[in-house]
């Protein structure tokens, strides 16, 4: 099987990924602090900002492709440490496009929708950026960085993802589940919309744009636009916890280091005309309500 290097395996989207392109791939996975082993999956440990292991690590393995998920993603965490979050999303993404120009293979890159200010959604490709937070900046700097450097390159904006999750990471919805279990309320942003997708349906994404001749840049959202406070009502009622517990609050209502946009829904209707499946959010939640259900009674027997 051809091999294919994918950063971050650790983290919430790039353990989805490696669960999926294990089928047809030989996998390669990296991580930097969270250590974690997944069946039929080469993992390393990898420090992204230091260039030249980076390099060194590509050369032993020599892929057939790469798909960049790692970065410091966390918006706030950016605004805080913008000098080492742009190393990792910055410097180490530009690096990765130079390896794969010079070796003329597929390069994925995982940028975002908060590239965007969110008062003029939904958003095409086609859109002028205009981040407000430093994490924005760097992701449409890594975009330009890329796309420059190797323009066979694919930038796959990503939206909002959710689904199950592995030890090291989590996704929005694990700290909601855990919560409404637990019977306590749920206070969620009524005036924030996204158009989410499972990590899942994103990892599908992701491996069908590095196995199209497709290049540039292509949004990988959802279809429904949603807001939090409307996608809690929705898990509660899947999962079949008291809606009375999820109550709306208001963005300006909490104080974040990192400015949040209102509404950076995409519209991604060039992915879904290349084959981009997207199943109904309710789908999706059942499905990972069925999962986690599976685990729960398969734990208790062990």
């Amino acid at each position: 099987m051809p091999k294919i290097l994918i950063t971050g395996a650790s983290g919430f989207l790039g353990w989805n990924l490696c669960q999926l392109a294990r089928a047809e791939w030989e996998v390669y996975g990296t991580y930097y602090q969270q250590s974690i082993e997944i069946p039929n999956v080469n993992i390393d440990r990898l420090d992204l900002t230091s260039l030249d292991l980076l390099k060194a690590e590509i050369d032993r393995i020599a892929p057939d492709a790469i798909i960049h998920t790692a970065a410091a993603s966390k918006p706030n965490f950016c605004q805080q440490y913008p000098e080492l979050s742009y190393q990792i999303n910055v410097s180490a993404s530009q690096l990765l496009a130079k390896i794969c120009a010079d070796a003329k293979i597929p390069f994925v890159f995982t940028s975002t929708d908060l590239v965007f200010d969110g008062t003029k959604p939904p958003y095409l490709e086609t859109d002028p950026v205009s981040p407000i937070n430093i994490y924005g900046e760097q992701k449409v700097a890594a975009e330009c960085d890329i796309l420059t450097t190797y323009d066979r390159a694919t930038v796959c904006r990503m939206p909002l993802m959710f689904g199950m999750a592995p030890p090291t990471a989590t996704s929005f919805i694990q700290p909601w589940i855990k919560a409404l279990y637990s019977q306590q309320k749920l206070g969620l942003f009524i005036d924030e919309f996204r158009t989410p997708v499972s990590a899942r349906t994103a990892a599908q994404g992701l491996l069908m744009m590095l196995q199209s001749s497709t290049s540039g840049i292509i949004n990988l959202g959802g279809k429904e636009r949603i807001s939090r406070y409307d996608f809690g009502k929705l898990l509660a009622e899947v999962f079949e916890f008291d809606l009375a517990l999820v109550s709306p609050i208001y963005q300006q209502d909490l104080v974040m280091a990192a400015p949040r946009a209102a509404d950076v829904s995409l519209d991604s209707t060039k992915a879904i005309s290349l084959g981009y499946g997207l199943p109904p959010l309710r789908q999706e939640l059942e499905l990972i309500k069925q999962m986690t259900t599976h685990l729960v009674t398969t734990n208790m027997h062990d």
